[in-house]
């Protein structure tokens, strides 16, 4: 639902998440380009943390390590988990839902790219020339996120699938 990366999924803290707000703020020390990021949540999202806080909201990480919470989950996690679903690395891999994401929603949703891409934090230059406004666009992002939200949920309840039928 956040389509961040897998890094900074796994190193999320508490500290950084306004539930109140639905927005997630990260640090541009925790970002790639090293640039503050504004992640909108959607409804969805917010309930999943809410969920998520019974269980690690006593300490510093939203995914904590098994072994201590002091440190965030490992970097194997996210790809360990998709292994143990069945898919192999050659299939999918935690960083793949970007991809998913940023495809989807321009082809499927018809959002605009330029909107796709702010939220991907990936380099877009405003109509100024100016790269990297983490606001820019922020109230379009947050409609947006919220459709990228419900539409999977869609996926989830069978909606908009297409039933594959054996060669005949």
């Amino acid at each position: 639902m956040v389509f961040v990366r897998p890094g900074e999924l796994r190193t999320a803290e508490w500290t950084e998440i306004d539930l109140d707000g639905a927005e997630w703020r990260i640090p541009g020390s925790k970002m790639k380009m090293k640039n503050d990021h504004i992640v909108p949540l959607c409804k969805q999202a917010v309930e999943v943390l809410k969920s998520i806080q019974t269980l690690t909201g006593g300490g510093k990480y939203v995914f904590p390590s098994i072994r201590t919470g002091q440190r965030p989950m490992s970097e194997n996690t996210i790809n360990g988990a998709l292994r143990g679903m069945g898919y192999a690395s050659d299939v999918h891999t935690g960083h793949g839902f970007r991809a998913t994401a940023r495809t989807l929603m321009d082809e499927v949703l018809e959002i605009r790219v330029d909107h796709i891409e702010h939220q991907l934090a990936h380099t877009v230059k405003d109509p100024n020339g100016r790269a990297y406004n983490r606001t820019a666009h922020l109230p379009a992002r947050r409609d947006m996120m919220q459709c990228w939200a419900d539409y999977l949920d869609k996926l989830r309840l069978g909606a908009d699938v297409i039933p594959l039928r054996g060669a005949a």
